[in-house]
């Protein structure tokens, strides 16, 4: 199956379950694999037939910076439901999302989730 990979997407979000993680919104690092057929864009080299994948980025981003979730379980969750939503041509979106900040002994917290339409 042919994939694109955002690597490293920084966003912002309000996140968190105390009440100070909820005064100002936080870096997140978002990491995703997007399995679509590349094929037709490959043979073509058309852009027309591939996944704009600045769109991608671009509607993540924005959707963290709306987003009040407590939990990155939450805001991973939903993020890949409205990938899945939003670009029909994905047929499986796997995703990691990063909260690099919270923990001052760790360099990252970070929780993956991986969804597929079935047919």
């Amino acid at each position: 199956m042919d994939k694109i990979h955002i690597e490293g997407l920084e966003v912002l979000s309000l996140i968190g379950v105390y009440d100070w993680e909820r005064q100002y919104q936080q870096r997140l690092i978002v990491d995703v694999v997007l399995n679509v057929d590349l094929a037709k864009a490959a043979e073509s080299d058309d852009v027309t037939f591939t996944l704009n994948y600045a769109e991608v980025a671009q509607g993540l981003s924005e959707f963290a910076a709306k987003s009040e979730f407590k939990l990155i379980e939450a805001l991973a969750s939903n993020m890949v439901d409205w990938l899945l939503i939003t670009f029909p041509v994905l047929q499986k979106v796997q995703l990691k999302l990063s909260k690099p900040d919270i923990l001052a002994t760790a360099k990252n917290v970070a929780v993956e989730f991986s969804r597929e339409k079935f047919h």
